[in-house]
């Protein structure tokens, strides 16, 4: 599939960054990083060199446009498509108000008058990711690892009013009427249908997928008790602050949920690093049960958006690839 994708530059976002900086200075670099699927994420260069980070939300920028089952633009879905300035903008402030780290916002704007799209101008973090300071530094690494550990407690012990995403639950709206482990079920059985009708090996073993998924879900005790969860944290979306504190980026995914989700998520891409973040309380049976909930999710997601015209299709087909032998083979 060919689109013809406008971006930003220079020229239109300058009524942006007049409106934050003021007249006096002038935009020298546009440039466009290319690490997401959702939004477009400019940095913006000034002639004092000074940068700010600015996000995009449109169609152009959105490589899922298209490709997502129905349901996805329902905000009160908590699985609808995390993309928005109402997502970006209710997950900051909810973060800031349990105490945790991320890029602080200097500007959003929904009026299409300054650009013609809705944007957001957020403060730049230069000090790298945390999986590259990983790499060059261990020892700082740690220290902003336990500072992390620190951060995910008081996001995970902060007592969630419901099951929900946190925009929409912060802004008024009602819970959704399943609980939190049957909600997951469903959005499971449609990351099965999809990757039966998308590959071999998965339309074969299709009712093994489902049974097996069914009965994880079967055994899990009923609870009705929910943290914040950022949902995809990874080395790769903690950024490296002024003062080594960790700053999380690709927050609007941001959930009330269960914490195990979190932990599943960060026990795979952590590597031996989640050892520093690993928590001793959590459900070891919700712990399988959501783990293999995203080996699916990672099967399902990943072949909509390789049908799309996203830059790195083998990429995305790798990692279906990758998770659907992970699922076939889960022993739980």
């Amino acid at each position: 599939m060919t689109v013809e994708r406008e971006f930003a530059n220079a020229e239109t976002l300058a009524p942006v960054m007049r409106e934050v900086f003021g007249t006096d200075r002038r935009t020298t670099t546009v440039d466009r990083l290319l690490n997401g699927s959702k939004k477009g994420v400019y940095r913006v260069t000034l002639d004092d060199a000074t940068s700010t980070i600015v996000y995009v939300w449109n169609a152009d920028e959105d490589y899922w446009d298209g490709l997502l089952p129905d349901g996805h633009d329902d905000p009160s879905n908590p699985f609808a498509h995390a993309s928005g300035i109402d997502f970006f903008d209710g997950a900051t402030h909810r973060l800031e108000a349990v105490g945790a780290r991320s890029p602080r916002l200097l500007l959003t704007d929904r009026s299409k008058d300054l650009y013609p799209a809705d944007i957001a101008v957020a403060e730049d973090i230069r000090g790298g990711t945390l999986a590259a300071l990983l790499e060059r530094d261990p020892d700082a690494g740690r220290h902003t690892l336990a500072q992390l550990s620190d951060m995910l407690r008081r996001m995970h012990g902060y007592p969630a009013p419901a099951f929900g995403r946190v925009a929409w639950i912060d802004g008024g709206g009602a819970a959704p009427d399943a609980t939190c482990e049957d909600a997951y079920l469903e959005r499971a059985l449609v990351n099965i249908a999809t990757a039966a009708s998308r590959d071999n090996r998965a339309a074969e073993a299709e009712t093994m997928l489902e049974e097996k998924l069914r009965a994880l879900h079967a055994a899990l005790e009923p609870r009705a008790e929910f943290g914040v969860v950022h949902g995809e944290l990874c080395a790769e979306h903690t950024l490296v602050g002024p003062d080594g504190e960790p700053v999380i980026i690709d927050i609007e995914g941001l959930m009330y949920t269960d914490i195990e989700v979190e932990h599943c998520w960060m026990r795979m891409r952590f590597g031996p690093h989640y050892e520093a973040l690993r928590n001793p309380d959590l459900d070891p049976r919700r712990m399988t049960y959501y783990q293999y909930v995203m080996h699916l999710d990672l099967v399902g997601g990943p072949l909509r958006i390789a049908e799309g015209d996203f830059p790195n299709r083998k990429w995305m087909l790798d990692i279906a690839d990758f998770h659907l032998q992970k699922a076939l083979a889960y022993d739980a």
